[in-house]
């Protein structure tokens, strides 16, 4: 068996975190703060952690499909992947990288998520919280056109300076 070395357990963290989000591929699914973890053993077996955006996220098994396919692609032959739920993921998990990449595709990132306890995670699909800037001029001259966007995640918007519309990724 082969020995496994820092530099394997690297080479498996960042084959995983170049997978892209399927809901929104300008991120990876570090960028977005889903991929938790990934680990492998003395034996060579990896296995990456994943914590879906909120419990009902349907593109869960595309993900899931998407890291063991780059990883054992890149050599790693037998791949576990795991779900964490807890603690739930939150809209804080997406880094600076993540949150510039959204505003540079003209996406509004989310402010900072509201504090909460323990349990399950609330997806609120009403009202934001805050003004949103628009991505594109910077503007804080906009109106939220619909609450539900593309995904359950985002909600559309309109710019009132420089006309445009945009999503905007709601803090969760």
């Amino acid at each position: 068996m082969a020995t496994v070395t820092a530099l394997t357990g690297a080479l498996a963290r960042r084959v995983a975190a170049q997978v892209p989000d399927p809901e929104l591929p300008m991120l990876t699914l570090a960028d977005l703060g889903v991929l938790r973890g990934v680990e492998v053993a003395a034996d060579g077996a990896v296995t990456a952690t994943l914590t879906p955006t909120y419990s009902g996220c349907p593109a869960m098994a595309e993900m899931r499909a998407a890291v063991a396919a780059r990883l054992r692609n890149a050599g790693f032959p037998r791949v576990t992947i795991r779900t964490a739920l807890e603690p739930p993921w939150t809209t804080d998990w997406i880094t600076a990288e993540g949150r510039r990449k959204l505003a540079g595709h003209g996406i509004a990132p989310p402010g900072p998520a509201p504090r909460r306890t323990s349990g399950p995670v609330p997806l609120e699909l009403s009202g934001v919280r805050r003004a949103v800037p628009c991505p594109r001029c910077g503007s804080a001259d906009t109106r939220e056109t619909s609450r539900f966007g593309a995904t359950s995640c985002k909600s559309l918007w309109r710019c009132g300076s420089c006309r445009e519309p945009f999503e905007y990724v709601k803090e969760i």
